[in-house]
C-alpha cells in the first residue's frame, strides 16, 4: 500500500477570474466523489508561496463572521449541519496557518476521492511551488480555465467596479483610464494565460494538469464535464439540468465600449501566440 501523503488526493481549480470557475464549483460540488470545504477560495497556496499575510488572523476572523457565523436561522436550521459548519470554522480559525492547517480543513471528508480547492490566486504561485505541492499529494490534479481575454477583462472590470461601488466609472472613463485600470496587476495577471501554463507545465508532470477553454464549456456543458471527470478518474455523474442552467456572479449590465478591444489588440495577439506555442488552439471566437 502506498504511503498516505499530507494532502492525499487534491484537486485544484486555478482558472482565471470571470472564466467560469464559480459555475464549475457549483456544478462539481454535486459530484459524490468530490469534497469541498465551506470556503470555495481558501487561497492557501498563494498565502504559502506568495503573500504570507493573506490569511492573517484578522482576515480569517472577518471572513468567518461575515460568511459563516451569522448566516443561519435557529428556527429553521439543521442542528447537525450547524455543528458540522462550526467544526470547520474552528479548524479555519486555528493556528498556525501551515500545510497541516490546510489539510485539516478537509478532515470531515468521508469516502470522497478528492479534497477540492478552487482559487484563481493559486495560478500565480511560482514555478518552484508546484513540485512541492505535487510531492505532498498522493494524486494532484490541476484545472486551468481560460476565456476570451477581452470578454474576460471587460467582465472582470465591471465586476470589480460593481463590488467597490464605482459603477459610474463605466459610463465616464476615457479609453486611457480604462486601459490604465485594466493593466493593474490584480486584473491583468488573470489574462496572462501563457505565463500561468508555462509555470504549471514546468513544475508538474504531464497528465497532472489540464487546460480548459470557457467557450468549450459553454458550448458543450455535459461533454466538457465528462472530460473533467475522466481527467480526475471519477465516475460520470448526471448533474441536474437546473444546476447547469444557473448563472453565477453576473456583473452589472453594461455594453462593452467599441474602443475597448482596440486598447489590447497587441496583448491579445501575444497571448494567443503563447498558447499556440504551448500546443493549444484558442477558440476561433476570441476577439
Amino acid at each position: 500500500m502506498s504511503q498516505q501523503q499530507l494532502f492525499g488526493n487534491l484537486f485544484l481549480s486555478i482558472g482565471a477570474m470571470k472564466a467560469g470557475t464559480t459555475w464549475l464549483y457549483t456544478v462539481l460540488s454535486r459530484h459524490p466523489e468530490l469534497h469541498f470545504s465551506l470556503e470555495k477560495e481558501i487561497h492557501y497556496f498563494y498565502h504559502r508561496y506568495v503573500n504570507s499575510g493573506l490569511l492573517s488572523d484578522q482576515r480569517r476572523m472577518r471572513n468567518a463572521k461575515q460568511q459563516y457565523l451569522n448566516r443561519f436561522d435557529p428556527d429553521r436550521a439543521n442542528i447537525d449541519r450547524i455543528r458540522h459548519n462550526l467544526h470547520w470554522v474552528s479548524a479555519y480559525l486555528s493556528r498556525p496557518v501551515d500545510d497541516h492547517w490546510f489539510r485539516n480543513l478537509f478532515e470531515l471528508r468521508g469516502n470522497q476521492k478528492y479534497a477540492c480547492e478552487f482559487s484563481n490566486l493559486t495560478a500565480h504561485v511560482p514555478v518552484e511551488a508546484w513540485p512541492r505541492i505535487h510531492d505532498d499529494c498522493n494524486k494532484l490534479r490541476v484545472l486551468y480555465t481560460m476565456r476570451d481575454p477581452i470578454k474576460r477583462l471587460w467582465s472582470h472590470t465591471k465586476f470589480h467596479l460593481q463590488v467597490t461601488n464605482q459603477v459610474d466609472k463605466l459610463d465616464t472613463w476615457t479609453p486611457e483610464e480604462f486601459q490604465a485600470f485594466a493593466k493593474k496587476d490584480f486584473l491583468w495577471d488573470n489574462a496572462e494565460y501563457g505565463a500561468v501554463l508555462r509555470r504549471v507545465k514546468e513544475g508538474l508532470p504531464e497528465g497532472t494538469w489540464m487546460p480548459l477553454f470557457y467557450e468549450d464549456l459553454h458550448e458543450d456543458q455535459r461533454g466538457t464535464l465528462k472530460k473533467i471527470e475522466d481527467f480526475l478518474d471519477i465516475s460520470n455523474f448526471d448533474y441536474p439540468q437546473q444546476i447547469l442552467d444557473k448563472r453565477m456572479t453576473e456583473s452589472v449590465k453594461r455594453p462593452m465600449p467599441e474602443f475597448f478591444p482596440d486598447l489590447f489588440t497587441e496583448d491579445v495577439e501575444r497571448i494567443k501566440s503563447e498558447l499556440t506555442d504551448l500546443g493549444l488552439e484558442p477558440p476561433a471566437s476570441w476577439l
